[in-house]
This record gives structure tokens, sequence and C-alpha cells, in this order.
């Protein structure tokens, strides 16, 4: 009996262990996707001390940051890619309770996730073709096209712009007339930039506070840049290395301001961080498929803003007086600047084709200075962008087709403009991809 009871005894702590190895222990446990979401950020702000470039903005919890311990002197590829690894791993098991999602969330984390991966992988030395490294970090692909293409828009612009010499200098003596003088460059870009806002919030109910800092600087690769600082708060900085044309002031003034890139993540920190509580947000790393919507519904958002003749006429009545340049010459500049503009694809096939070592800086630029009408000093400005920001080219032109295309699909046309507003507005305020707004 005694042994008997002793079997029992034995039988039951063996059941006990086999149902404790079942259960799974706390580390086991599949994490939630807000667990992943900040590990997320940790992960990008780790990244970040490899590259300058690759946080454009962070507003999240402080104690987020790396601390000094982790300012290694060396990138680890491997380490992080295993971390990257293992957060793609947990998002695939969420897939079993999507219900309990947003699978618009999980979707873009995701795609964010194999744009961290794809850039701590070009940190330690992995060369992508241009359409690979694109794909992998702005989940697009852009377009190739002919230089026969180009050739026949360089024919008609050739056949505007009459006098003599080659179309590059007509260009460019055509355009000095439209150059916004030094002492005139912030009455512009102020006029244009609180007529870009006042069009913005009659539309947008952005934060309370929403304000930003204009500085004018120089020696970038960029034209303009928005810095934002969280709490809608930013710092924009237009460039002022070439003299400025009138068409930029009301183009960067909705680009970097409103309803661009400011009011873009005005409205992800209001919406998605402050309300939602979705922590990934807060971090904005450059090279990932965020900066496709930002930078393509920056561009789109100055015909949302000025639609039609409505730019044109406020340009005449305003701009270009407090400029000094004769407002009797705004529709043929825009009928000028309306067909330079199909040539903007060109810049994509030099950074395709520089990158891919095809070509080197010096034809890049040459090819620039063709297909763009850059004068020399200018291309080579472009060559510094595309050898700081890549593939990154991209994201305003394919980005702005892509805004455009399914914004206008879903009835957001010239011609419906509150649909439109609507449409925007949905865009910048939630979770979007590439490949989200095709299919």
């Amino acid at each position: 009996m005694r042994k008997l009871c002793l079997n029992v005894s034995l039988l039951v702590l063996l059941l006990v262990s086999l149902m404790s190895c079942n259960k799974p222990t706390p580390q086991e446990e599949i994490p939630t996707i807000n667990n992943i979401a900040e590990d997320y950020v940790k992960l990008v702000l780790r990244v970040g001390q490899f590259d300058s470039d690759f946080v454009d903005a962070y507003y999240g919890p402080e104690e987020f940051k790396p601390t000094e311990l982790e300012n290694e002197k060396d990138l680890s590829p491997e380490r992080y890619i295993k971390q990257v690894d293992e957060l793609l791993a947990n998002l695939k098991l969420l897939d079993q309770e999507s219900a309990t999602y947003d699978q618009r969330r999980v979707f873009m984390l995701e795609k964010q996730l194999v744009a961290v991966r794809t850039k701590i992988s070009m940190l330690g030395g992995k060369k992508f073709s241009f359409d690979e490294e694109a794909n992998l970090l702005y989940d697009a692909q852009a377009p190739s096209f002919s230089v026969a293409h180009f050739d026949a828009l360089l024919a008609e612009l050739d056949n505007m712009l009459p006098g003599e010499g080659s179309l590059n200098q007509r260009y460019a003596d055509y355009a000095k007339q439209f150059v916004i003088p030094k002492d005139k460059l912030d009455t512009v870009f102020q006029a244009a930039i609180n007529e870009a806002r006042k069009r913005t919030i009659a539309r947008f109910s952005l934060p309370e506070n929403e304000n930003f800092v204009l500085e004018y600087v120089t020696d970038k690769s960029w034209s303009g840049y928005n810095y934002y600082q969280g709490n809608g708060q930013s710092l924009i900085q237009i460039n002022t290395d070439f003299p400025i044309m009138i068409d930029r002031a009301v183009d960067l003034a909705c680009h970097e301001g409103y309803p661009g890139h400011h009011v873009f993540n005005a409205l992800l920190e209001k919406n998605l961080v402050n309300e939602k509580g979705w922590v990934e947000f807060s971090v904005y790393p450059l090279f990932s498929p965020q900066s496709l919507i930002a930078e393509g519904s920056a561009n789109y958002g100055i015909d949302v803003a000025f639609p039609g003749d409505s730019r044109i006429q406020f340009e005449k009545e305003v701009l270009f007086p407090l400029a000094g340049i004769d407002p009797d010459s705004a529709e043929r500049y825009y009928e000028v600047q309306t067909l330079r503009a199909k040539l903007n694809y060109a810049g994509n096939e030099a950074a395709r084709a520089y990158l891919n070592g095809d070509i080197d800086r010096l034809n890049a630029a040459q090819w620039l200075e063709s297909y763009l009408l850059f004068e020399p000093e200018r291309a080579l400005q472009r060559t510094r962008f595309i050898d700081q920001y890549r593939s990154y080219v991209i994201n305003y032109n394919l980005g702005k087709d892509l805004v455009a295309e399914y914004i206008e699909a879903k009835g957001g046309t010239s011609d419906n403009p509150d649909l439109r507003w609507q449409l925007f507005e949905d865009l910048l305020s939630q979770p979007y991809t590439a490949s989200m707004l095709t299919h």
C-alpha cells in the first residue's frame, strides 16, 4: 500500500511537471503589438547613432533613447539584424489574433522594420541596386523612362523658348527674370506660408499650439527641410545657396509647411501617438516607407491647397508684386514650368545609373544639366543629394504620383475639393505605405 501511494504521488508530480512544461513562461509569451512597437522605437534610435540622417524626428519617451553604454564605436550588423528578425517574427505571430489589432498598423510596422533591416545591412557594407534599395526602403519601385522620352519633352520646350544658343542657356536667361531678390525673400516666403496656412486650417483641425520657426541657411544638398520637433512645432530651413525662383515660394511653403511636412507630422502625433498611443509613430526613420508618403503628400499638397488657376491668381496678385516681378508674365512662366516638370523623372534616371555604377559623378551632373536644365553648380549640388540620400529621390515624383492616383481614384479630384481635402487628411492621419495605396 505504501509503495502504491508512492507511485501515485510520483505520477501526480509527473503530470504537474508536464503541465508546467506546456504552459508558456513569461519569456515565451507572444509580445503585444505595443511591446513590439516600443522595441522598434528603441532599435531605430540605436541604429540612428551610426547615421546622423537616419532619425529625422523623435518626440517619444526620453527613457527610450540609447544610454551612454550603448554608444558603440562600430556597428554590429548581425546583432541588430537579429533584433529586427525577432520583431518581424513576433509580428507574424500576431496574425493569429489579427482581429484584435488594426491590420494597417501591423502592416505598416512590418514594412518599416524591413526598411530598418535594409538600412542596417547597408551601413554594414551590403550593396543593393537602385531599384532593390528603393523597394526595400520605400515599398515602391520607380518606373524607367527612355532617353527618347526626355528628348521629346526637350524638343517641346525648345519650341517654347525662342532665341539663340543652347536650350540650357536660353532657359537660364529666361528664368533670371523670375528670381526673387534676396532682400525680398523673407517677405515673399512669409506671404506664401501665411496663405498656405490659411487655406489648410480652413479644412483641417490642427493642434492649437502648432507653429514653426523659419530659417535661411547655406551649404546644404537640399533646397528646403522640415525638422519636426514634436508638440506641434517645426523648424523649417530654406537653402539660399542658389537663386530662388518665384514658383518655389508656394512650393516650399506647402511642401515644408502647410499642408505638407509640418501638418503631416503634427497630425500623426495628434491622432496616432497622443490619441491612440501608437508609440512607433513618435520616431521617424527617414529611410523608410513613411518617407514616400511624406514627400508624396507634401508635393501633392501644393495642388490640394492651390488648385487650378487659384495658384496663378494668388501669385499674380500677391507674390509677383512683392518680389518686383511683372505679374503679366505669370501665365507664360507657368506654361514653361509645367512642361519642365514633366522632365522630373530624368533625375531618377541619373540617380539610378550613378548609384548602380553605370556612370560617374561628372556624367550624372551632365545628365542633370541636359535633361533637367540645371546650371553646372546646381547639378553638382544635386549629385551631393544623391550621395547623401541615394534612392530617396523616388519619393518626390513617384510619391506624388501614387498619392494623386490614390486620392483621385476615390473621387478626390480638383472639381470635388471637399472630398479631396477629406481624403488627404485621412492619408496624413493614418498608417499608409506605397503598396497600401496601390492595392
